[in-house]
């Protein structure tokens, strides 16, 4: 039917009216559903007009105990939730005054008295004390508590001198002692946890007694962690009521939450969705440097306990492999351009990282690992294409990536394809994270048996190099080391470099050390990753760059770092009305549906006047 015909029937008023009426219900019908489907938790839907901010995780926290969480986004939650001793400084990441005003070291190096702030108080308004202090480190010590050993490491005691001052001894001079990532705790709550349970069972359930900018009051697990504004905080109350953390297991529905101002801001933004979104308004995208690297890890453990396979106790074999991977295409494939290509643990945003120079890099060289595998007995006897060793077995083995990381898993593949031009057959198995680590702790009664191969997993830098280097020593097997690699000469340099509180006279040695880890080739490091993240900038201001002043062509991360809590602190609505994670889509919406209703109505006192004139 044309439009003309369609024009010359006349349109009864009523049943337009009614059909216009009945889809402005249906869209308000619509909009209802929609809302109340953008509020993952009560809190969100009845704020009551508090400003609250909703900022979009893609990983959930483990655990709210420090003694016992281990993955990186832990640390935010503690260090909103508790101030350490010494914080960092926005601009360059220096130590910057946080719980501790003042501090200075005796002239050995082994004594050091902090002088704490008088206005500190606990969220249940008890004032924090040295005691607390002291507390906290002896804490640590005396019960061997694993997860914050690498920052106490030299301390022999900490010691109340009064309320306001308190000295840690040290064995040896210790060059990490303003950056170590300790949350000072409250002696009065756990001073009844056990040492045992701190390490074990106990889990510091909300609401969590701390003296930061933010107390943790709420954690629905798989949903949303809910954190409130410490009003009382010395260094002032934070610019919002409340922060959201809501967890997200598919990226895509958390970038089309953004977009619809259900959420604020969005952490491990997909590759993927960082590009669809570049260019929306209202929402900034920020690719932060890396203080991370992803690697290819190789089962070093030097034990006949080991269940994994002995042929990478060969270094050269280990050699072989980091020439065989392509570290350019890795970086272009599986992080699509949002990384560098990778080659020691320690990032280039540090001052203390190392470069290998030209001609003792890894470089993608394929004919080459042929070559070292040919000079270490590797052949392909029976003519499969797979190499035996030695003594006759395939060169089989296993390689795992996690189902949380995407590009990993593409990494993986690639890295299958590599190692299967040169001789050596992977069988790539993808499972959870704590899957991976069940296995790469694996314990066979008492005593330890990893059983794995290799793997495909990240690490993230903190300020200072000691914490990245001491995973890499005897005392982090069964710990922190995902390699169970040690030598010597390097566990010897690191003593040197932890007693080292001179910069300039610690690099070289922070630096040698590299070098040991790198040419031994426990790890092929992939790449730098950048942090993909993206922020609504429309309605919220004051969103914190840390470090501010990072080197042309670097850029520092605004939502998610070990070293920056402050853009919670900061940021603020740019309107005085604004509540946030609301559905900024809805008035939109309601002033298009308006528009269509009295356009619907215009439309047919136009359509009926027309018709009306023609059939006359």
């Amino acid at each position: 039917m044309s439009r003309k015909t369609r024009a010359r029937h006349v349109i009864p008023r009523l049943p337009v009216l009614v059909a216009a009426v009945s889809a402005v219900v249906l869209a308000l019908g619509l909009m209802g559903v929609a809302l109340a489907a953008s509020s993952p938790s009560p809190t969100a839907a009845d704020d009551g007009g508090r400003t609250i901010l909703r900022v979009g995780w893609m990983q959930e926290p483990d655990n709210l105990n420090p003694f016992v969480g281990y993955q990186a986004n832990n640390y935010v939650v503690w260090h909103m939730n508790y101030d350490f001793l010494v914080g960092f400084d926005d601009k360059d990441l220096g130590p910057r005054p946080e719980l501790a005003t003042e501090w200075e070291v005796s002239p050995d190096g082994k004594v050091w008295t902090f002088t704490l702030r008088d206005d500190a108080t606990w969220q249940d308004g008890e004032p924090v004390t040295a005691s607390d202090v002291a507390f906290t480190f002896n804490y640590v010590i005396e019960n061997e508590l694993h997860n914050l050993a690498t920052y106490t490491d030299s301390i022999t005691r900490a010691e109340a001198v009064d309320d306001t001052h308190v000295k840690i001894y040290t064995s040896a001079p210790k060059a990490n002692m303003l950056r170590t990532l300790v949350p000072i705790l409250p002696e009065h709550i756990w001073s009844k946890v056990s040492g045992k349970a701190a390490s074990t069972s106990y889990q510091n359930a909300p609401p969590i007694i701390g003296n930061g900018p933010f107390q943790v009051v709420e954690w629905s697990r798989g949903k949303y962690m809910r954190l409130v504004a410490n009003k009382d905080y010395w260094g002032g109350a934070p610019k919002v009521d409340e922060v959201i953390f809501d967890f997200y297991t598919n990226a895509d529905t958390m970038l089309q939450d953004l977009k619809l101002g259900v959420i604020d801001g969005a952490v491990d933004v997909s590759m993927a969705g960082f590009k669809q979104l570049q260019g929306t308004p209202g929402i900034t995208m920020n690719e932060a440097t890396s203080w991370s690297f992803n690697e290819l890890a190789m089962n070093c453990y030097d034990n006949p306990d080991s269940k994994g396979n002995p042929v990478l106790l060969d270094v050269r074999f280990r050699q072989a492999v980091n020439y065989a991977v392509d570290r350019e295409k890795v970086a272009k494939v599986a992080f699509q351009g949002f990384a560098v290509p990778g080659s020691t643990v320690i990032v280039p945003a540090s001052d203390y990282h190392w470069e290998p120079p030209a001609d003792q890099a890894f470089t993608y060289d394929p004919e080459k690992a042929r070559q070292i595998l040919d000079d270490a007995g590797y052949k392909d006897v029976d003519g499969d294409g797979v190499r035996e060793t030695p003594q006759g077995k395939p060169l089989t083995l296993r390689l795992y990536a996690t189902n949380d990381s995407v590009a990993n898993q593409t990494a993986g593949k690639l890295i299958v394809g590599w190692l299967r031009d040169v001789g050596v057959k992977l069988d790539l198995q993808v499972m959870s994270f704590g899957a991976l680590m069940d296995v790469q702790y694996e314990y066979t009664g008492d005593t330890f048996t990893p059983n794995w191969d290799m793997c495909v997993l990240y690490w993230m830098n903190e300020v200072d190099p000691n914490f990245m280097l001491n995973v890499f020593t005897p005392e982090q097997i069964q710990g922190w080391s995902d390699s169970n690699w040690t030598d010597p000469e390097y566990s010897k340099l690191n003593v040197r470099q932890m007693e080292t509180i001179d910069p300039a006279e610690r690099l070289p040695l922070v630096q040698e050390m590299q070098r040991i880890f790198y040419e031994d080739a426990a790890y092929a490091v992939l790449v730098y990753p950048h942090q993909l993240e993206a922020y609504n900038t429309r309605d919220w201001q004051g969103w914190v760059s840390v470090p501010s002043d990072a080197p042309d062509g670097e850029q520092g991360a605004v939502l998610y770092s070990l070293n920056n809590i402050d853009t919670y602190r900061f940021v603020e609505p740019k309107s005085a009305g604004a509540t946030g994670g609301s559905s900024t889509w809805v008035l939109p919406v309601v002033i298009a549906v308006i528009v269509a209703v009295v356009a619907a109505v215009v439309l047919v006192r136009r359509r009926r006047g027309h018709a009306e004139t023609e059939a006359g």
